[in-house]
């Protein structure tokens, strides 16, 4: 039975004793960690908890977040991650129109006023909420703020000291999971798993990194309320091996863990691991690790993988989106390096299906054409939750997810991601990929970084390049325009670079991202397109 409940009670049977968590001083046990979802099972229900209710979870990474998890999951209800980074509009937008009657948090956390920001809602969004768990390690956080002030205050304590429900009331079709997707322009659908997906996709995953066989813990300081850091912690249980949790990420820190715990397998964002890198002081920076697997959102990533070969760390390319979860596929270590850091690879579930289509014709391309990637396979959405016209518009009629991104399939049964679709551009009446303007800059000796969007003009759209220049070298926007022209079709050359010290970025669970949007939206300024 594939089910998260059926999955941790399998383990407490067969791994009661082995270690599941390390948080700090404190290890917990996987018999341990299943009586704490079961207590909190007990103490959800209290609360009026019940099969399809929606549980919001604005919570960092600790054992209480798992421990709810669990317990969701066993009353067959949802949870509903919140990004601890959101404010009083996304909060109140994404708790409101989920409809969710509970809500876990932890007020004082790294010093965040979070009742504040509550306090900031329009007090109808928040109305449907009647139970407010609050959660600290020592921290106080304050009264409750109007928008909430009818809410009930119980602590996390209350819950977890339930005596533990042996009643289990998931179900591998019930929904247990809402993720967020990153819409900028509008408010974010709500990707609804079910357990048999979750469940099954743990299990997968752990099996086909490695984790199951791997002799080492595995790192679990990416958020949890993002679908990468919580495949990974998925994973990590349904490895068997102890998962060393953090609630806040260290250099540091985790460089001495992964030294303790002979870590071998690493996932994270490049930032994370480059810090990782910079905190070593020995040539082969984390001899343990095998392979890190990287998101590829560094702006300057070709000096961030030059730097991590040199000091030892084999990069491969990952990819996952909250559609079809994490940690979906992984370039194999033997691939060419060129194509090796490159998002995607080789889909971890045999069952699973890729493919890319063209988008003006509606034709299945062949290995090697650049095409709008689909998807299919067991770790794939149920659907949008409460937007069934955005599920039927995300699905293809033989049961493949529509990505939006741009990528192609290889004859060795891989696929390679290039990047969403909405940022490719349309140039001379082909369809050209700003990565590959954008390499060709990265090639002057005068250009450290570089970003590459389209604006619309009286010629159709044109490209227009962002620059970070190399310390000491002097800008030179003709210069780099003859080089572009040199090595480019005329109709790739930007009509115009312009010099910037840095790229808008917004941080998120997943990962720090360029806002191209708003590249865009300064090139039509200074374009005065």
């Amino acid at each position: 039975m594939q089910t998260v409940t059926h999955l941790i009670d399998e383990l407490a049977r067969t791994r009661g004793h082995d270690t599941a968590l390390i948080y700090g001083r404190q290890h917990i046990t996987f018999a341990e960690l299943d009586g704490m979802g079961r207590r909190a099972a007990r103490g959800l229900r209290e609360l009026g908890v019940g099969p399809g209710d929606r549980v919001a979870m604005w919570l960092p990474n600790s054992p209480a977040y798992l421990a709810l998890y669990l317990g969701i999951c066993r009353l067959g209800a949802i949870s509903l991650a919140v990004n601890t980074r959101f404010r009083s509009s996304e909060v109140a937008d994404i708790v409101g129109r989920s409809g969710a009657t509970v809500m876990a948090m932890w007020p004082g956390f790294r010093q965040i006023d979070f009742l504040g920001i509550l306090g900031e809602c329009e007090a109808d969004s928040l109305s449907r909420l009647h139970t407010l768990i609050l959660y600290d390690e020592g921290q106080t956080g304050g009264t409750l703020p109007a928008a909430v002030a009818h809410c009930r205050q119980v602590g996390y304590g209350e819950v977890a000291g339930q005596s533990p429900l042996d009643e289990d009331h998931a179900s591998e079709a019930a929904g247990c999971n809402i993720f967020t997707t990153s819409g900028t322009t509008k408010a974010p659908k709500f990707v609804l798993h079910n357990q048999r997906s979750i469940a099954g996709h743990a299990r997968t995953v752990a099996d086909s990194f490695g984790y199951s066989t791997s002799s080492g813990g595995l790192l679990l300081n990416l958020p949890f309320c993002g679908v990468f850091g919580f495949c990974q912690a998925l994973a990590s249980l349904a490895a068997g091996r102890p998962g060393i949790l953090s609630t806040a990420f260290d250099a540091g820190e985790t460089v001495r863990q992964i030294d303790e715990y002979g870590i071998e397998y690493l996932v994270g964002t490049d930032d994370m691991l480059e810090a990782l890198l910079d905190a070593s002081d020995r040539d082969i920076a984390l001899p343990s690790v095998k392979w890190a697997g990287t998101a590829r959102f560094a702006t300057d990533f070709d000096r961030f993988y030059a730097k991590a070969e040199s000091r030892g760390l084999k990069l491969v390319g990952l990819y996952g989106m909250s559609e079809v979860q994490a940690l979906f596929a992984v370039q194999p270590l033997d691939v060419a390096a060129d194509e090796r850091t490159f998002g995607g690879g080789r889909m971890v579930n045999a069952e699973a299906r890729a493919r890319a289509r063209n988008p003006d014709t509606g034709a299945i391309l062949p290995p090697g054409e650049h095409g709008e990637l689909e998807l299919s396979g067991p770790s794939l959405m149920s659907e949008y939750y409460l937007n069934p016209e955005a599920t039927a518009e995300a699905f293809t009629e033989d049961g493949f997810v529509r990505t939006g991104d741009l990528g192609y399939t290889t004859p060795d049964g891989r696929f390679v991601y290039l990047q969403r679709m909405g940022d490719v551009l349309r140039l001379g009446g082909f369809l050209v990929s700003p990565a590959e303007i954008e390499n060709h800059l990265l090639g002057h000796a005068d250009v450290a970084d570089c970003q590459v969007v389209g604006v619309g003009s009286s010629r159709g759209t044109r490209p227009v390049g962002f620059v970070i220049p190399r310390p000491g070298s002097q800008f030179d926007e003709a210069a780099l325009r003859a080089h572009c022209l040199a090595g480019l079709a005329k109709f790739k050359a930007p009509d115009r670079i312009f010099p910037v010290a840095e790229f808008p970025t917004t941080k998120s669970a997943n990962g720090t991202k360029v806002q191209r949007a708003q590249l865009r939206r300064m090139a039509s300024e200074l374009t005065g397109q």
